[in-house]
């Protein structure tokens, strides 16, 4: 054991390689479903090897790790963040601003109670509120208290116990009562629930393995019989008569050549049209009246799919349906979207937001005009601009050093931390504004995001884990006790206002909440519990707002206790 000793405090950078690899393996063990996820199992990776060897930890190296972080997680939901206070009026934003700052309210209260210190109360925010990048916020409000070294260190610490304390708790709690405790609370039943809000939306369930319309699209060919009802109907007319199918004809043979479509010609017994559409229409729809046939060269159709990020103000605040019947989006199919990086249910019903991704498929003419109408196509890019991440993690940096906060008789700067998240707020949203500015690849986001985070906590339980045992001791078992109290409020005030104040649907109030605890679990347990994705509709426009919020408390409860 002294020989490992040695080596992690001689390369203290191989000790937090470790703690990171364990912190994996500790947070992808399940227990009845639930995990502590990488973050929180880093942290507890960290104190542990914190507790065999005093890894000195370098400040400088969290705070460049946190910084990345932070300006990822701006970056991601920065597309979303200003659509997020549009979207459904105020709802979403109100019902996330109340569940976070009672939060804030009421780990204040139990702290003052409690009589914690700068440091235990920022760690019960970040783990009670299940949101750890509240962690780097209050460490770096606690550097800058006007304390001896020794003290601003202990309190450090002390903010790692208390996240390690109050964390699993947080995390469970918000699973069990968005997906248990809240439809009680509410009287509803989640699966009836969610299917009236499907039926509302135009959602329509599928048997398992049969593919919707907006997922599977081919071109067919069939021989038109004759005595058929669409002999002597226009191209236009007999689309016309599958509204609901979305059926196309793209081009057709007739005595040996190839015609291409147009909505003036009218079609004659023997002719073979290729017809695109969903696999499940072509089948059921198709397949019982017309002889299919094989005809290589006539389906030899350029297809292309295309995901495309909406900038157009044409195109936000319609619903799918509506632009469906569009003349530009004839033979254009639908796919998929993405919002603020969750996938969203397709359905007639649900509404384009700026922002939104969107996946095109069709002929390759017909993707390519239709993208530009929409915005601009999203194509895969290898190529981080690093002028723009670190000039703007520079300026939101010394624009969070710059700004302060006044704090009862203290002033306290918005911080480097909060400053770079606000920067990749505003690099995030510009990209829909200007989607050739600031690019960076989703998988350096991603890693940024996670190694980033991981790593700094990692770091933070390794400075921790010396004192752990002896923080505890002086925490004692009012502080997990605390913590519940701390997760279950803000619950129990955004349930009912969100219910009957704000008369949100009760799928879409549950994943809201979910969202403003930034807790993705949550979300998921809500849409195994109903059997419907349908809460992502909820969680989307909440989660960006919970992010800023709860990563801010951590600087502001710092200055509150210290002051």
């Amino acid at each position: 054991m002294v020989w490992i000793e040695q080596i992690l405090v001689k390369y203290p950078e191989l000790a937090v390689f470790l703690t990171i690899s364990l912190g994996y393996l500790i947070g992808g063990v399940k227990v009845g479903g639930f995990s502590l996820g990488p973050v929180t199992g880093s942290l507890f990776a960290g104190i542990f090897i914190g507790q065999v060897a005093e890894v000195p930890i370098a400040g400088m190296a969290k705070s460049f790790l946190f910084l990345l972080f932070l300006f990822g997680i701006g970056y991601s939901v920065g597309p979303q963040f200003l659509q997020a206070l549009k979207r459904d009026g105020m709802k979403p934003v109100l019902l996330a601003v109340v569940v976070c700052v009672s939060g804030l309210f009421t780990a204040i209260v139990v702290a003052k109670i409690l009589g914690l210190d700068p440091g235990f109360a920022a760690g019960l925010v970040s783990g009670a509120l299940t949101e750890s990048p509240a962690m780097g916020t209050a460490t770096e409000a606690i550097n800058a208290l006007p304390l001896p070294d020794a003290d601003r260190a202990r309190f450090v610490a002390h903010v790692a116990v208390a996240d390690a304390v109050c964390y699993v708790f947080g995390a469970v709690g918000v699973i069990l009562f968005c997906s248990l405790v809240g439809p009680k609370l509410l009287g509803v039943d989640l699966s009836a629930e969610a299917l009236k809000l499907e039926r509302e939306l135009g959602i329509t369930r599928t048997t398992a393995g049969v593919a919707s319309a907006w997922r599977r699209f081919e071109v067919r060919a069939y021989r038109i019989a004759q005595g058929a009802p669409i002999v002597g109907m226009s191209m236009a007319a007999a689309e016309a008569s599958f509204p609901e199918h979305r059926l196309f004809v793209q081009r057709l043979r007739r005595q040996g050549a190839i015609l291409e479509g147009s909505s003036e010609i009218r079609f004659e017994a023997g002719d073979i049209i290729a017809v695109s559409g969903s696999r499940e229409a072509l089948i059921t729809v198709l397949g019982p009246r017309a002889e299919e046939v094989e005809d290589s060269a006539l389906l030899d159709i350029p297809v292309s799919v295309a995901d495309v990020l909406v900038t157009s103000r044409n195109f936000v605040g319609r619903t799918i349906d509506g632009l469906s019947k569009e003349s530009w989006a004839r033979s254009l199919y639908l796919r998929g979207i993405t919002r603020g990086g969750q996938e969203i249910p397709l359905a007639p019903g649900v509404v384009i937001e700026r922002g939104d991704i969107i996946r095109l498929v069709g002929p390759e003419n017909v993707v390519s005009q239709a993208a530009k109408q929409i915005g601009v196509v999203v194509a895969p890019t290898t190529t981080t601009d690093f002028f723009v991440l670190g000039l703007a993690i520079f300026l939101g940096g010394l624009v969070g050093i710059i700004v302060t906060v006044p704090i009862g008789d203290m002033r306290i700067s918005l911080s480097t931390s909060v400053g770079t998240l606000l920067a990749g707020l505003l690099v995030g949203h510009l990209r829909t504004q200007f989607p050739l500015f600031g690019r960076i690849p989703d998988a350096a986001v991603s890693l940024m995001t996670a190694l980033g985070l991981a790593a700094f906590v990692a770091m933070t339980g390794l400075h921790a884990g010396p004192v752990f045992v002896s923080a505890i001791a002086e925490a004692g078992v009012g502080l997990l006790l605390g913590g519940m109290v701390v997760t279950a409020v803000p619950m129990l005030v955004g349930l009912y206002f969100g219910r009957y104040v704000l008369r949100m649907n009760p799928i879409l109030l549950l994943g809201g909440l979910a969202g403003a605890q930034t807790m993705t679990a949550g979300m998921a347990a809500v849409q195994d519990r109903s059997g419907s994705s349908v809460a992502v509709l909820g969680y989307t426009p909440t989660v960006p707002i919970g992010h800023i919020l709860l990563t801010t408390w951590g600087t502001v409860i710092v200055g509150v206790m210290a002051g």
